[in-house]
């Protein structure tokens, strides 16, 4: 079957389903989606559905993005928009079916957006809401919207067109193309795409290799997740035209093992693809053929540096190798090989499908096209976005993250993952892009943005990624192994309360041994947290080391809990709720923290009526208080704040 052919029939079916004069129903079950109940929708809505004898398309997506709002369901009748709902409950999935499916109310009161031709009263397009509106979709742009199971929604919707076009040029030329297009690895160090590919093409060698990095281990990131169970044949069209185009008849996609449903998704889409003709010998009638294999990681963040992932794929410990020789001249089992992440193939089949002058339109002069992002961390609306590099980092957490919840205040975003900076709230205005976030000392990384607010301490912050990054060195070459020990111990004396002043310069220089003795970029970028905080954060480490205070309370060992004598009710509530009984007392009696058993695990402060206001937490002060329980002084007994009109003994 000619591809003109297999698309006619997937446009065919698309078709149908979009026109057809049931009832659609899709439900977002990706990894998140199926975390927040996803799969108990489908059980209730055929219930429902069957109950009232209707007959309806019941289907799946993966994730559009929208995460903090899962589990997202759109029902979509014949001739008219689709309609999405968010936090969807199982008694929320029967009710919209009962209301809407039978009853014709489409609920504005709890719809999130329409899609499609047409409108209906009351409910906002979605796609014009403030997290969706200012992005650019392009390595997304399925994601949310085709059934990631089924191959001929992706040819629908253009998949495939763009290997076509490339097999139909010279394999210079495909790489001249994403040469032009700007591209850059979206794997974090930006470097040129198509020139990446150059290197390999021109290595001497009839065997060659095309690697896809999915190893994904960064905190906070999800990025490569969502995009393989949402849309897998985008990320595997990129790969088919980058093998061509380098000359290479063998690839493999490595990712971590503790991504089930994308591995799922990924095993069917190659299945779907050989069956096409997309995948094997003579490819749709050409002269390239390629094979395709999924190798699973084990979980190790090296891994996902690029000779360290090589070595494991040759069954070996994942450790990275010495450069050079580069990939491109020797990588897996010696020979010319080329690795890029999941979001640069899917960019890849975008370019490939649209060409390179449009994909360029997007970004920078220097950072060209768009970026993913998981965002992470103290922001109203967390989940994946995808924005033209440029953007800055307040329209980002501000205008499509919605700002800090509850109130608080922003103090600081981490870019880059474990091995990125922290920049700081002077920095809002920052313009996202690869050049710009180096300069203020941070990293594009693969795309993870963690946002904290008033309540972080950021040496705690370094301390805990410097943990992370200590804890996955492999161990191969001295400064990172025993420099980030060093550090760590430096940054954990310092959260206890123990630090001394010679460590500020102690870290700085340690920090520049190892990113300059360490051989793979795990090590050279483990300092960067340390580096950004002390750069912009150094009143907090002069705090800690020489007030023994952290102005964030955030601590353990330099915060302590204290009941004033003046506000306390003694109504209980601490004492019977405290985990470690370090609350002593009695009803009618001042209560008393005994610090010596206390975990300061903060437990008394939430439980303690807000009337009251009798538990504080402080750090680098002392509170005078009782040594033990004492009566509450008589003023206070049978005023509207006593425990006798405020507190019932069952509280």
């Amino acid at each position: 079957m000619s591809f003109d052919e297999i698309r006619s029939r997937a446009v065919s079916e698309w078709e149908a389903l979009e026109g057809s004069d049931k009832t659609r129903i899709f439900i977002g079950a990706a990894t998140c989606g199926r975390a927040a109940g996803a799969m108990a929708l489908f059980d209730v809505i055929q219930k429902k559905l069957a109950e009232h004898n209707v007959e309806a398309i019941v289907g799946q997506v993966g994730c559009i993005g929208l995460c903090y709002i899962e589990p997202l369901i759109s029902i979509a009748k014949p001739g008219r928009p689709h309609i999405y709902y968010s936090d969807v409950t199982p008694e929320l999935a029967a009710q919209l079916i009962e209301d809407y499916v039978i009853n014709d109310n489409p609920r504005p009161d709890l719809a999130l957006g329409s899609t499609g031709e047409g409108e209906i009263e009351g409910i906002p397009r979605l796609f014009d809401l403030p997290m969706l509106k200012p992005q650019v979709r392009i390595a997304l742009r399925n994601c949310g919207i085709i059934d990631p199971e089924n191959i001929n929604n992706y040819i629908a919707r253009d998949g495939y067109s763009g290997l076509v076009k490339a097999l139909g040029m010279k394999p210079e030329d495909v790489g001249e193309e994403v040469k032009k297009s700007g591209l850059g690895g979206r794997g974090g160090a930006g470097f040129p795409t198509g020139l990446k590919w150059e290197f390999c093409r021109k290595s001497p060698g009839n065997i060659k290799y095309v690697i896809c990095n999915a190893d994904e281990g960064d905190p906070g990131a999800f990025m490569d997740r969502s995009l393989l169970e949402g849309d897998p044949h985008a990320v595997l069209e990129g790969i088919l035209i980058g093998a061509y185009s380098i000359g290479a008849g063998e690839g493999y996609i490595y990712i971590r093992a503790e991504y089930p449903l994308a591995i799922e998704r990924l095993k069917l889409a190659i299945s779907q693809m050989e069956e096409y003709g997309l995948l094997g010998n003579n490819i749709l009638g050409s002269d390239f053929s390629f094979k395709l294999s999924i190798k699973q990681g084990a979980g190790a963040f090296v891994c996902g540096e690029e000779t360290a992932l090589m070595a494991s794929i040759e069954g070996q410990r994942g450790m990275p190798r010495p450069r050079p020789p580069f990939p491109a001249q020797s990588g897996l089992w010696g020979k010319p090989t080329n690795i890029n992440n999941v979001e640069t193939w899917s960019s890849v089949s975008a370019i490939l499908q649209r060409g390179a002058d449009w994909y360029s339109g997007y970004g920078t002069e220097a950072s060209k096209g768009t970026k993913t992002f998981a965002l992470a961390g103290k922001i109203v609306r967390t989940g994946l976005i995808e924005v033209p590099l440029g953007i800055t980092l307040e329209e980002i957490i501000f205008g499509i993250g919605g700002g800090i919840p509850d109130g608080k205040r922003f103090k600081a975003v981490q870019t880059g993952g474990p091995s990125g900076g922290c920049l700081p709230e002077s920095l809002l205005n920052l313009p996202v892009d690869y050049k710009t976030l180096a300069q203020a000392g941070s990293i594009m990384g693969s795309g993870g943005m963690v946002v904290m607010d008033e309540e972080t301490c950021m040496v705690d912050v370094a301390r805990y990624f410097l943990t992370f990054t200590q804890d996955e060195s492999c161990g191969k070459c001295v400064p990172c192994r025993l420099g980030t020990k060093q550090m760590l111990d430096i940054l954990n004396d310092i959260t206890q309360g123990k630090g001394k002043p010679e460590d500020i310069d102690l870290l700085q220089g340690l920090s520049k041994q190892i990113n300059a003795g360490s051989l793979c970029g795990l090590g050279q970028t483990a300092p960067n947290p340390v580096l950004t905080t002390l750069r912009y954060f150094g009143d907090e480490y002069e705090a800690h080391i020489k007030e023994k205070r952290c102005p964030a309370l955030a601590c353990t060992d330099l915060i302590t809990f204290y009941i004033l004598p003046d506000k306390c009710q003694g109504c209980g509530i601490c004492l019977r709720k405290c985990p470690s009984e370090a609350i002593l007392g009695d009803k009618r009696l001042v209560h008393i923290v005994d610090q010596d058993k206390c975990s300061k695990c903060g437990t008394c402060l939430d439980v303690c009526p807000a009337k009251f206001g009798a538990v504080v937490k402080v750090s680098g002060e002392e509170i005078a208080v009782p040594s033990e329980p004492i009566p509450i002084t008589p003023a206070k007994k049978g005023t509207e704040d006593s425990p006798e009109s405020s507190v019932s003994d069952e509280t």
